[in-house]
């Protein structure tokens, strides 16, 4: 699980700003909301509120940016990281960027922090504790030489030889984690570090991401059951009585191949199955049982609400099923209010060891109390120069938000923060 995630210098983000999964004191909602593991108590959920292009987003993107710099390392040296730092100041463009992470892996607690520019990854760390903290390893890269320096800590045992492949597998625009991949040298912390973030942490799912690829891909007894997704949906109200599922195996051009190997790299999740010129199809039809008749209609011929929330039902199946932690963007899109409720309270009330962050507008829910923990709601705000401060709920103190307090009229009334400025509606044309 996520404990604390830290970002710098990244996108319209300029200071550090750090999203806690730490429960603060209250016991409210305590038995759906709090996870405890290794001795803290820890949020599944983060809603991210904020106004358009206040950086809500960005904070989603710099995590999935992480996810992406250990497992998909650049074969290369001489391709650039693909982001751009703070642009409204003359000095952070030539500044590094910092992304840092604690997390928590088979009831160890992991810091993981990367600092790097366009060019390369210029420091990194990985601390453990266990019970107290120690290094597992830091890293400093010559930038005039291109070349990797890696440290271990007195605690992790390793030989030279070990040390010099891991060097010479870690380019300076990779990380070390994602260069421990390209070996087959072993490490337990390392090994622990990169499962976390291959099986644990899953894509940023965005507005117009294709969820129906993803659940159609994952439809397994051990990943993503069928009968869990109609049941899903059974409780949703979607009036739907089964899910016809016909799989097969699709050709692919051969020039589509190259593209996709040369855009993402061999390695890429997307990739692998492509290779051999063919990729597994899907085809999904919903049955809907009307005066005791059954009727079949393909997939595309559903609303969009349907579409969105057959998705949405994959993911819940997965993340009570399987310990994930998720970041999605825009949550509210294509779903019904009390949907998008029903999705939360599904998903807290159900899933034991995963964790959802998401950005949204969907102001409802800050209308009842009854389903939320402050500690669980964040905001994004734009500064006077244009940089992002995130903050949470909880960080009010009584002057601003009393337990009689009515959030959503704070929040439409700007006590909060993260609303847009609006002018007037006249248009001088």
């Amino acid at each position: 699980m996520i404990i604390k995630f830290s970002v710098s210098n990244f996108g319209c983000i300029k200071e550090k700003q750090t999203l806690s999964f730490e429960a603060d004191n209250s016991d409210h909602l305590e038995s759906y909301y709090v996870i405890k593991m290794g001795g803290l108590r820890l949020l599944k959920l983060a809603l991210i509120y904020g106004a358009n292009a206040s950086g809500k987003t960005t904070v989603l993107k710099a995590l999935d940016f992480l996810r992406g710099l250990v497992l998909y390392p650049e074969n290369k040296k001489t391709v650039t990281l693909n982001y751009k730092p703070y642009q409204f100041d003359d000095n952070t463009p030539n500044e590094n960027s910092t992304l840092s992470i604690d997390f928590i892996q088979n009831d160890v607690r992991y810091s993981y922090n990367v600092e790097f520019q366009k060019n390369a990854i210029v420091n990194e760390s990985l601390y453990f504790e266990s019970p107290k903290k120690a290094k597992v390893f830091s890293r400093t890269t010559d930038m005039t030489t291109q070349f990797t320096t890696i440290t271990f800590g007195g605690k992790i045992k390793t030989e030279k030889t070990f040390v010099k492949t891991l060097e010479s597998n870690t380019l300076w625009n990779n990380t070390v984690l994602g260069g421990f991949l390209k070996t087959n040298i072993e490490l337990h912390e390392l090994k622990e570090a990169t499962d976390w973030f291959k099986e644990y942490l899953k894509p940023m799912v965005h507005s117009e991401s294709k969820l129906k690829d993803f659940v159609n891909r994952n439809i397994h007894p051990s990943k993503i059951s069928k009968d869990d997704i109609i049941n899903i949906l059974k409780k949703a109200d979607f009036n739907l009585s089964n899910i016809i599922i016909k799989k097969e195996e699709v050709d692919v051009p051969e020039n589509i191949v190259e593209f996709f190997q040369k855009e993402l790299g061999d390695s890429h999740e997307d990739v692998v199955g492509i290779k051999k010129g063919k990729v597994p199809f899907v085809n999904v039809e919903f049955e809907h049982t009307v005066n005791n008749r059954k009727y079949i209609l393909p997939f595309d011929d559903e609303s969009q609400g349907t579409k969105r929330y057959y998705g949405f039902s994959g993911l819940l199946a997965m993340l009570i099923k399987t310990p994930s932690v998720l970041p999605i963007d825009e949550l509210e899109a294509s779903l019904h209010p009390d949907l998008y409720t029903h999705f939360i309270l599904s998903f807290v009330m159900n899933a034991e060891y995963s964790q959802v962050i998401a950005t949204t507008h969907n102001r409802e829910i800050l209308d009842n109390k009854d389903i939320f923990r402050n500690d669980a709601i964040w905001f994004t705000n734009k500064s006077e120069d244009c940089a992002t401060d995130l903050y949470s709920l909880a960080d009010f103190d009584s002057s601003v938000i009393r337990d009689t307090s009515n959030i959503l009229n704070a929040y439409k009334s700007g006590k909060l923060g993260g609303t847009p400025n609006l002018d007037d509606y006249y248009l001088d044309l």
